[in-house]
């Protein structure tokens, strides 16, 4: 079987927020929108912000649907660009988790979480190359 994801689906409370910290924080463009769900188009794959009723009701699970133990990451070309970042995500409502600082096994990372408890990692890894599509490839 072909090591791939398709499209990560976020259960939001609010549509209207979640679009805001998206298009106005990380400056994505949605490339579909319906009254219930939103995606963005993805390096490789979709990114889905889905009002959570509707996306519990499409799983068959009791409402809402939370989010687990896990972290969605972004990575950025320079050091220098990682609090940044984190400050303009808070901005648009976001809520930052941990400061940009230097994880022990390098790079350099901070946490915020969107305005319904998504956390995402925005780093940089100097091993990580990222292409001009946006790609990042695992290095050492």
């Amino acid at each position: 079987m072909q090591q791939q994801i398709s499209a990560v689906t976020l259960g939001v409370a609010d549509l209207a927020r979640s679009r805001r910290f998206y298009v106005e924080g990380f400056g994505w463009q949605p490339v579909y929108e319906q009254a219930d769900i939103i995606f963005y188009q993805m390096n490789g794959l979709m990114l889905g912000t889905w009002q959570e009723a509707s996306l519990a009701e499409d799983m068959r699970q009791p409402a809402p649907v939370r989010p687990g133990g896990f972290s969605l990451a972004h990575n950025v070309p320079a050091q220098a660009d990682v609090q940044p970042l984190l400050d303009r995500l808070a901005a648009f409502g976001g809520r930052i988790l941990r400061p940009g600082d230097a994880p022990p096994h390098g790079g350099f990372r901070g946490y915020v979480a969107d305005p319904d408890g998504h956390a995402w990692e925005i780093s940089w890894n100097p091993a990580w190359p990222i292409d001009a599509q946006g790609h990042v490839t695992f290095g050492t």
